[in-house]
């Protein structure tokens, strides 16, 4: 019998950084950054907080890629002087969805 292990111990699993940090990185680069990534990281840790007793953390990214998506075409939208006082809350109808 040797001293020596017979296997070399298994790295410890390390995830990567994913979606969240790519997102992130997209929205600290953003023009809106000063107020888009304060609100991300507080919506992101309530989600991994809820996540706890759910699986719904990564709603918190989809979000939040679509509105860093659009955000060009709002911008474009709200600088035309077009009224939006008609629209519904895309939260709003993902909300409902649920029920």
């Amino acid at each position: 019998m040797s001293a020596q292990p017979d296997h070399t111990p298994a790295t410890p699993y390390a995830p990567t950084p994913g979606p969240p940090a790519e997102l992130l990185v997209r929205l600290r680069a953003d023009r809106r950054a000063e107020r888009w990534v304060p609100a991300f990281e507080a919506e992101w840790a309530a989600a991994l907080e809820e996540s706890r007793r759910t699986n719904t953390s990564y709603e918190v990214v989809h979000v939040w890629q679509a509105r860093l998506v659009s955000a060009q075409a709002v911008d474009a939208f709200v600088a035309s002087g077009h009224d939006e006082s008609g629209f519904v809350d895309v939260a709003e109808l993902r909300g409902r969805r649920r029920l």
